[in-house]
């Protein structure tokens, strides 16, 4: 499974898999606190454990990397480089006992992603990709699907609070699968090639660490909603790249005529 990454990535991919194990021990041995941050985002003890464990890991592996976490402050190191986690991406997912949360981590240096894992492991599921060596799922390639139009195209939500009802409505009136299989799982479906596109109106540079070295060695796009590359935008968007920019002229946040667009569903 870890034969097509770099050495490097091959520990980290192992530290990923032990962090899953841990969260699927979490999961479902239950009876854990649940809190709430700041912005009533819940949090669990098992977030801060498993954080915790990887940082020790990361730190023992790699002790001149920095480490960027959803739950403990930055870490800085000397090498240029960090790791960004997310010990667990869908927790409202997770403590109501959905197995579609995960476990995510990646590397960046120079400002790019060179190693993302998205790692769901109580749904069986690890989808991990390192620059120029490919997405694999499971340990077999992985690709994006071939579909060239938006109509069956299945386009998935982490939720539909903050999505407009027309923009919806345009995606339905364009014969768009809509479905709410989201956070990080939602990417890993589109790069395995079960769902066209997945969008995101409002995340965290953590949730999506991993996506655009995923997305992108899957042979798919991944940008934020106004088209632009990187993960600080505060959006996101990942699709099988054929339909990218004609799913960005209905949800995309930077084009001038969406609102015409809109108006033609009213």
């Amino acid at each position: 499974m870890i034969n097509s990454l770099s050495t490097k990535f091959a520990t980290a991919l192992e530290i990923s898999v032990a962090a899953g194990e841990l969260a699927d021990r979490w999961y479902r041995q239950g009876g854990y606190r649940v809190t709430s941050k700041n912005d009533g985002s819940p949090v669990t003890e098992a977030d801060r454990d498993i954080e915790q464990f990887i940082r020790r890991r990361l730190a023992q592996a790699f002790p001149e990397d920095g480490i960027l976490g959803e739950e403990f402050p930055e870490t800085f190191g000397e090498s240029g480089g960090r790791w960004i986690i997310d010990p667990i991406d869908g927790t409202k997912s997770f403590i109501h006992g959905v197995p579609l949360y995960s476990t995510l981590m990646a590397y960046e240096r120079d400002d790019e992603i060179q190693f993302g894992a998205i790692n769901a492991p109580s749904a069986g599921l690890l989808v991990y990709a390192e620059k120029d060596r490919g997405c694999f799922s499971n340990g077999t390639k992985a690709r994006v699907s071939e579909r060239s139009g938006l109509g069956g195209s299945y386009v998935l939500a982490t939720w539909l609070e903050d999505w407009d009802p027309k923009v919806i409505k345009a995606l339905i009136d364009r014969g768009v699968q809509p479905r709410t299989w989201g956070d990080a799982y939602g990417y890993a479906m589109v790069a395995t090639g079960q769902a066209e596109a997945i969008v995101d109106f409002n995340v965290q540079t953590y949730d999506l660490a991993p996506m655009p070295v995923i997305i992108r060695e899957a042979g798919g796009i991944f940008t934020s909603l106004e088209g632009e590359p990187g993960i600080s935008h505060g959006t996101g968007i990942a699709t099988n790249g054929v339909l990218h920019e004609e799913l960005l002229n209905i949800v995309g946040t930077g084009h001038v005529y969406l609102p015409d667009l809109l108006e033609e569903t009213v």
